[in-house]
């Protein structure tokens, strides 16, 4: 019996944005390489923070600094592929949150890769201890949650 979770779905996922693939992505295998899916994820989370106005590049007090990422992989990628990366919150603490990537290639409802991403909060002068979540990114992650159970 396997403990690998089962490949997640994109009902499994509650905020989406599209992301282009480009030839220069393929590599000499003739799919995407492992790092554009790390663009990807730090593409989509950064479109869900600025477009939710929780994240202002110039200003914001507060900025989240990555600390821990994964990636696991299913199925290949390849240019001209369309992607979709899903979004959804693993886990929302004091001073962290934890995002849960989808990579869904073209129409497909099985994710071709899935992901985390862990932010942890500092001050944006300092940035040598954690500070709790800005209210505002609290509220709108709220919404990322997956159900209990």
């Amino acid at each position: 019996m396997s403990t690998r979770p089962p490949v997640g779905t994109r009902a499994d996922y509650r905020w989406f944005t599209t992301v282009p693939t480009r030839w220069m992505d393929n590599d000499v295998y003739g799919h995407v390489n492992n790092v554009t899916y790390y663009s990807w994820i730090d593409t989509a989370v950064a479109e869900f923070l600025v477009g939710h106005g929780v994240l202002d590049l110039a200003s914001s007090a507060e900025v989240g600094l990555v600390v821990e990422t994964q990636c696991r992989y299913f199925a290949p990628i390849a240019w001209p592929d369309r992607v979709t990366c899903g979004l959804r919150c693993g886990r929302l603490g004091g001073a962290s949150i934890r995002y849960e990537i989808g990579i869904f290639r073209n129409d497909e409802d099985a994710a071709s890769a899935e992901a985390h991403f862990i932010h942890v909060y500092v001050a944006r002068a300092e940035q040598t201890r954690s500070v709790p979540l800005p209210a505002r990114l609290r509220e709108v992650a709220a919404r990322l949650l997956l159900p209990p159970g």
